[in-house]
């Protein structure tokens, strides 16, 4: 079991210590996506120190279609195959399967569907899930769920739910057994269960109540930010987390924008990730203060300033707007690694400045603040 520590409460936002096997987590945090056990752009694991990545997170799905999860355990598991001795998070793949899988079959056992690369079929359950993420060695294994679309109708989510319910069951009993065994590259693995219940309150909360009562390492909210509108999403968060245990960690799934963070933040939420920084940095699109500017805009010809002034991250530090708009439009992978490093630094360092926040007790009025400048012009 790792521990969490409640340092500090701001009405339902939470500021907290995790700390874990492969070392203490600082929450709120951002988790620094890398699916496939690098960050897409050219972004090293010393880049990542460098920019403050405190949890990398990567996809089980992914890394047992390729490379494969027992030949990364035969090289040490995921930590040393990616030379990263901080925390990792892993998810369990159940958001693939249903959402890469054109063709899928779903039944009690699991999941029968065609691997996104060479056509293969291939099944996944809990127990296949628990066993692939036991395999990479991950500080925090997810639990295999299914993810129902967040406006999918009443009557397929609530079966959707208990089924989800059965297999987190079958997620926990089974990581029981593999971090009890000799071979397991991580014998302290964590489970974090995941809550469903679409767009729906009574099925949210009946859900946390359930799974509250399994006494895991941590709690998500699943199934969210996958066609709701913000409001729908916030509503979601205001009326579940109550409902989830205080001193354990809560984590809101593939969430989101800078503003997303700081209304989740309110509402509870210490874990978030997203491809956002990283995915719209490779297209140019980068995150400052006042909003998202798209460097490849011609106004950015001439500018020598860095992408944000003031900004710390390696590349303000060194490079300018111009230099940067003249690599992606001429198409060099310098671009995307400069860009992708200074998206996800900004992140990590919200997330910095909202745990300072929140230790000072003035995050409604650091909230607030940011939220204002990000609405104004540079």
């Amino acid at each position: 079991m790792a521990e969490y520590t409640l340092l500090k409460t701001e009405g339902r936002a939470k500021r907290a210590r995790y700390e874990t096997i492969h070392g203490v987590i600082e929450t709120p945090v951002f988790m620094n996506v890398g699916t496939a056990a690098a960050i897409k752009g050219a972004v090293s694991t010393e880049d990542l120190e460098q920019i403050g990545c405190q949890v990398e997170l990567s996809n089980t799905y992914h890394l047992h279609v390729r490379p494969g999860d027992e030949l990364i355990k035969s090289l040490g598991g995921l930590h040393k195959f990616m030379n990263w001795d901080r925390p990792i998070l892993t998810d369990s793949g159940g958001f693939q399967v249903f959402s890469l899988a054109t063709l899928r079959k779903i039944k009690e056992e699991g999941v029968t569907f065609h691997s996104h690369v060479d056509g293969r079929i291939i099944f996944m359950g809990p127990e296949e899930s628990i066993q692939i993420q036991s395999n990479l060695g991950s500080t925090i294994a997810m639990a295999f769920d299914e993810c129902p679309p967040a406006l999918a109708e009443k009557s397929y989510v609530q079966p959707s739910v208990d089924r989800t319910t059965r297999w987190l069951k079958r997620c926990k009993e089974h990581l029981d057994k593999l971090n009890g065994m000799d071979d397991t590259v991580n014998k302290s693995q964590l489970l974090f269960g995941i809550n469903q219940g679409a767009v729906f309150d009574d099925i949210r909360t009946e859900h946390a109540k359930t799974i509250a009562d399994m006494d895991l390492d941590g709690y998500a909210i699943g199934g969210l930010a996958v066609g709701e509108s913000h409001e729908q999403m916030y509503h979601v968060l205001e009326q579940t987390v109550p409902f989830l245990p205080k001193d354990k960690p809560t984590y809101l799934m593939g969430v989101g924008t800078p503003a997303n963070i700081l209304e989740s933040v309110e509402r509870g939420i210490d874990f978030f990730d997203c491809v956002y920084p990283s995915r719209n940095a490779r297209h140019g699109h980068l995150y400052t203060k006042h909003g998202r500017l798209n460097i490849k805009n011609a106004r950015y010809a001439a500018d020598d300033r860095p992408i944000e002034p003031g900004c710390d991250c390696p590349t303000c530090r060194r490079y300018s707007r111009a230099y940067i708009r003249h690599l992606m439009v001429a198409g060099e992978m310098l671009a995307m690694r400069l860009c992708v490093i200074h998206n996800l630094y900004y992140y990590n360092k919200l997330l910095a400045d909202i745990r300072l926040a929140l230790d000072e007790g003035r995050f409604a009025e650091f909230k607030k603040a940011t939220l204002d400048v990000m609405n104004t012009p540079e």
